[in-house]
């Protein structure tokens, strides 16, 4: 039996979906609600910037169906301070904040800065060591030594010991072309994003994949396929992959997810969406006309 597949955006509250990808007059309150009934994973990059309150994660739990997946990014204050090892405490209030979402709780995602380079691999060993080995953990890096062959040899041993994930990032759809009507610069958002080279490496027996989609859907085609034929394949051999969408203009990030499960389906059995069970009123039905 193949492994799970979870599919979803950063963000589940965006504005400009509404009468989109979410129904006409649809209220900010009932958009995760919303959310859920289409995707099935989400990023969580809000709680980089702020941890939500109890009573909050406790919504999030009851607004979303057991099969969902939040993969929450730890809070800014552990991955761009100081060193990680100073913020263990931290770190364990954060992933306890969010017990409450029980089985929706896909794996944690520690996004390390440009600035967090391979010298410093003793702090993230320290800290993967104090990490709750009940949860899974994905690591993002992000200076270009880490690519060098000796130091990712390095730095995948070490998620390996301690089944950790490497966040895969695919920033290679903003080079196809300009960027049209981007909601900052277009120079900005292409520079805003990290020039990592893309290494399709598994680690911890899961993989998360972020992939930064070009506005203009059509040139994602070929990059869609390449990636559709590489998860069918880690499902295959039973890697849960968790994929999230991206784009500098985000109302096309659920474009590109139903793209990319039309993509996967023809590859691999994976579960439709639920979205495919929704009504489509006359404004989904136009949705990216």
């Amino acid at each position: 039996m193949d492994a799970p597949f979870h599919l979803g955006c950063a963000v589940w509250g965006y504005k400009d979906w509404v009468g989109r990808f979410f129904p006409s007059g649809s209220r900010s309150g009932d958009l995760l609600r919303l959310y859920g009934q289409r995707l099935t994973a989400v990023e969580g990059n809000t709680t980089f910037y702020a941890q939500p309150r109890p009573e909050i994660v406790q919504r999030w739990a009851e607004e979303t169906p057991e099969s969902f997946r939040f993969c929450l990014k730890l809070p800014r204050e552990v991955s761009h301070s100081d060193a990680l090892a100073r913020h263990l405490a931290e770190t364990q209030a954060f992933v306890e904040l969010m017990q409450p979402l029980g089985p929706r709780l896909g794996p944690f995602f520690l996004q390390l800065p440009s600035s967090f380079a391979p010298d410093q691999i003793d702090d993230l060993a320290t800290w993967l060591d104090a990490w709750p080995t009940q949860q899974r953990i994905a690591v993002e890096v992000r200076h270009l030594g880490w690519f060098e062959p000796a130091n990712e040899g390095m730095l995948m041993a070490l998620l390996d010991a301690y089944s950790a994930g490497r966040v895969i990032m695919d920033v290679r759809p903003l080079e196809l072309a300009p960027l049209p009507n981007a909601e900052e610069n277009p120079q900005q958002a292409r520079d805003n994003k990290p020039r990592v080279p893309m290494r399709p490496l598994v680690s911890g027996g899961f993989s998360m994949v972020r992939y930064i989609g070009h506005p203009t859907l059509d040139l994602n085609s070929q990059l869609i396929d390449e990636w559709a034929a590489r998860v069918a394949g880690w499902l295959a051999d039973g890697v849960e992959t968790f994929f999230f969408m991206h784009c500098p203009i985000e109302t096309y990030s659920p474009e590109l997810c139903r793209s990319f499960q039309q993509r996967l389906e023809g590859l691999a059995p994976v579960a439709p969406l639920p979205w495919d069970q929704v009504p489509s009123g006359p404004e989904q039905l136009s949705m990216f006309d």
